[in-house]
């Protein structure tokens, strides 16, 4: 279940994107303003992920009718389903379905069962050991061969753990890197996604500032702009609450994933070392002590394997199922559940007042135009005069035509991205009543708000597509397909490196337990001494009993005598 939280944890950052969008309808000098309104300042490296891809019309559903269902991964989650009396699971990639995730518990069934048959053999011959006293004694003449076989084993055996100790912890280090980069990428994906929503926001709102000549956005519109900044707010909140939440979950598990291997680690290290000095000193009852951890440690480790052979399965089918959902975009599959992309005719509708906005603002600057700086009053008391003279000024492209569709700027028209440049050269010097003093159709004054206006409709333009592809998962699939591409492999070699650490630790301990007893029981020194000095006592004695009976011999004539 841990497992399943992490998977979930991990795509709700984008399903809570794709839930929270869908609501949104039509109620909706340089440094400058432009940048600040894009965000390039405050969002640096992440601008790239979407703006580059933005599409300016939402791709619909398929057109034909005809829906293909794809189940997806469906040959590598084809695997014993223990909740189904063992038959084979065959609904592919499914991470609401509990079919599925017995499937893939099935993955480490190994690992479970060698810990069970490990704990229960080791277990009896520990009880067999101490309760009956079998034992295996090195003695005897040819023991010295035997003893010498038994240390080189148990050599070999202890540095084989300590390898694998040495490989677990350094596939543990780098798949806890490579884990939290890759929650990274999507944390920051999704935060780029929270602060172009903040974005669409603040820009919308300065839109409903726009004044030209005191000339405003119609009243109707400016209720719509409202209504939209409510909805993408509250999307904005959501998603950025459940990213934290989420997240910071994800990594207390990848923490605590981290700190249990290197305490595995670290503790088969120190009994399989201390464990060899042990034995090779003869010390029995420590050494006993130093079996029934590895008995038990062994076990745990066993546990480990299997759990981790579930992680990698896990990893592998979401990482394929991510793949293979990207590309069959049009497919049903068990992912449309989870992340429900809207159709075209929603996606379109934050398209439509966008438009809407930009051309009313460009109606805005150009009346503008038309009625103040291309007027050429010949007396001061016209309200529209202001010593305008020079060139008529070029009136700003309306990037969209009647029916909202794209249009081509004539020769005539000045695009959004140069006419800021284009309208400084019919800027005037002013006189301190606010005349112009030099040729031109502008003051400051009237060009600041321009720009300004200008301004406000780029970056609405170039904001909303990127919006869109957030509708329609567009956004999702791009992130996807980076994770399969640049993420999943890492992790999946990290994964095969730790369960090789665990397993070398697992089987290099098991085979130094055995060895630790049976080097153990050699005889000692001290035991050799003993018996060495015990001969030499009774051969002495034996000396002094025949020389007793010989004097005795030979005194005793003379006594008669």
């Amino acid at each position: 279940m841990k497992m399943k939280k992490i998977f979930v944890s991990q795509l709700v950052l984008f399903i809570a994107l794709s839930t929270c969008i869908g609501f949104i309808s039509a109620h909706s000098h340089p440094r400058d303003r432009l940048k600040f309104i894009l965000g390039e300042e405050n969002l640096g490296s992440w601008k790239n992920g979407i703006l580059n891809a933005a599409a300016a019309q939402a791709p619909g559903p398929a057109s034909d009718g005809s829906v293909t269902t794809l189940v997806l991964a469906e040959h590598r989650t084809n695997r014993p389903d223990i909740l189904h009396g063992f038959r084979r699971y065959r609904g592919g990639w499914d991470i609401s379905n509990k079919h599925y995730w017995a499937s893939v518990g099935f993955t480490g069934a190994a690992g479970f069962i060698l810990a069970v048959l490990w704990f229960v053999s080791f277990g009896l011959a520990l009880v067999v050991h101490h309760c009956c006293g079998w034992r295996i004694d090195i003695k005897g003449k040819e023991s010295r061969c035997s003893q010498r076989i038994c240390l080189v084993l148990l050599i070999v055996f202890t540095c084989a753990a300590a390898v694998g100790c040495i490989v677990l912890s350094v596939g543990q280090d780098e798949f806890h890197d490579e884990a939290l980069h890759t929650l990274n990428y999507v944390v920051n994906q999704s935060d780029y996604t929270v602060q172009t929503l903040r974005n669409v926001t603040a820009y919308l709102s300065l839109a409903k500032t726009v004044n030209v000549a005191h000339v405003f956005l119609p009243s109707d519109v400016m209720d719509g702009i409202d209504k939209l900044n409510a909805d993408l707010n509250t999307a904005a909140d959501t998603l950025g609450q459940k990213t934290n939440e989420n997240s910071g979950k994800i990594r207390r598990v990848f923490n605590n994933v981290r700190s249990a291997l290197i305490t595995v680690a670290v503790v088969m290290l120190l009994v399989s070392l201390l464990g060899l000095v042990l034995s090779i000193l003869g010390y029995q009852h420590a050494v006993h002590v130093f079996i029934v951890s590895g008995w038990l440690l062994v076990a745990v480790t066993f546990i480990l394997c299997g759990v981790f052979m579930i992680l990698n399965s896990a990893i592998s089918d979401t990482c394929m199922a991510m793949g293979e959902w990207v590309d069959n975009p049009q497919a049903e599959t068990a992912l449309n559940n989870i992340l429900p992309c809207v159709d075209q005719k929603t996606t379109n509708q934050t398209l439509v007042k966008s438009k809407q906005v930009i051309n009313d603002i460009a109606n805005i600057v150009n009346g503008f135009i038309d009625t103040f700086a291309n007027s050429n009053p010949h007396s001061q008391s016209d309200p529209n005069y202001f010593n305008q003279s020079g060139p008529p000024m070029l009136h700003l492209c309306y990037p969209y035509d009647n029916q909202l569709q794209d249009r081509e700027c004539s020769s005539q028209e000045v695009s959004m991205a140069n006419a800021s440049l284009v309208w400084q050269n019919y800027t005037c010097t002013v006189s301190a009543s606010g005349f112009c003093t030099s040729v031109g159709r502008l003051t400051p004054d009237m060009y600041g708000q321009l720009v300004a206006a200008v301004d406000i409709s780029y970056a609405l333009e170039h904001y909303t597509p990127p919006l869109l592809n957030l509708q329609n998962c567009n956004f999702v699939r791009d992130t996807f397909h980076n994770i399969t591409s640049d993420y999943c492999p890492p992790l999946e070699h990290h994964l095969r490196v730790v369960n090789a650490g665990l397993t070398l630790i697992s089987v290099g301990v098991m085979l130094c337990l055995a060895l630790w007893m049976l080097y153990a029981n050699r005889p000692q020194r001290e035991e050799v001494f003993a018996k060495l000095s015990l001969r030499i006592k009774g051969s002495c004695k034996g000396n002094n009993t025949r020389s007793n009976d010989v004097s005795s011999r030979c005194t005793t004539p003379r006594s008669e005598v």
